[in-house]
């Protein structure tokens, strides 16, 4: 299933700060059967948006949880369009 993470309360986030934590994202998520496929950052708003296949939305959090502590708010399962 694919879905969209959304993080709502990042003040101060850059987007390097967050290609970082997505590296460790990348580096764990085999053992979770996950696949972060990328990421948007609204530095301004302090908004992280991610996109990602998992089995279920726990263990895309999970991935995050473990990888960097960063949980989302919210998360919506979604269907890519073309």
């Amino acid at each position: 299933m694919l879905f969209m993470d959304v993080h709502d309360n990042l003040p101060g986030v850059t987007a390097a700060d967050v290609a970082e934590a997505h590296k460790k994202d990348l580096a764990i998520q085999d053992q979770y059967g996950v696949d972060y496929r990328t990421y948007w950052v609204d530095e301004a708003e302090g908004k992280v948006f991610c996109l990602v296949e998992a089995p279920s939305a726990e263990a895309a959090a999970a991935v995050h949880k473990e990888a960097h502590g960063l949980l989302p708010d919210r998360t919506y399962p979604v269907v890519e369009g073309g």
